[in-house]
């Protein structure tokens, strides 16, 4: 009679070396790289973008020459948790920054002007119409940014709330238009958000 092998009794020790590889990447992916001055230095490439560089852990320098600057949340608390990534179309993180205030102010700006970039967003001061037509919603707003005429497609979740009594509107390319505060906006403009909120 053979004797059976518990599988609590296998040591890691004698893993194939498929498994373990498998077991250090699974490990590589979930691991978080808290990213702070001390360890990682951003600077501008010459065609505008950041570049990074960054000592791991275990001493060993790490070169990315373009990241991607993230915010986590980026309407409730833009100035903590910010996601540096590999900027293909995965978007690897490579690790996040706690707090933005934490880095040198010349990093600061570099990384605040590239999130400026990528969450452009233009407050609506004003709804002058919107008009809908085979699904979708044609507006014409003046914004902080000045007049503005875009497209809402109509059923989906592209008007929602980000805070009490603000909203973010998506249009179908893709931009994003604030509503800091629907209360600010006259009763006619609010009755004709009324399909959307």
């Amino acid at each position: 009679m053979t004797e059976q092998t518990n599988p609590q009794d296998i040591r890691p020790d004698t893993e194939p070396d498929i498994l373990q590889q498998e077991k250090k990447a699974v490990e590589e992916i979930i691991a978080i790289r808290t990213i702070t001055a001390e360890n990682t230095i951003f600077c501008r490439t010459e065609g505008g973008f950041v570049r990074m560089e960054y000592q791991t852990p275990n001493g060993e320098r790490k070169t990315y020459p373009r990241v991607s600057v993230h915010r986590c949340f980026p309407f409730s608390d833009p100035d903590h948790f910010i996601s540096i990534r590999e900027p293909e179309a995965d978007g690897k993180e490579i690790g996040l920054i706690e707090d933005l205030n934490a880095l040198p102010a010349d990093m600061r700006a570099m990384l605040e002007e590239q999130m400026n970039l990528r969450y452009f967003t233009p407050k609506i001061r004003k709804v002058h119409s919107i008009k809908e037509e085979y699904g979708y919603a044609y507006w014409d707003v003046t914004t902080d940014r000045g007049a503005c005429r875009f497209t809402v497609r109509m059923g989906g979740s592209n008007v929602y709330a980000i805070g009490p009594n603000r909203y973010l509107v998506n249009d179908i390319d893709g931009n994003r238009f604030e509503i800091p505060d629907l209360y600010k906006l006259s009763a006619k403009e609010i009755k004709q958000l009324d399909l959307f909120i």
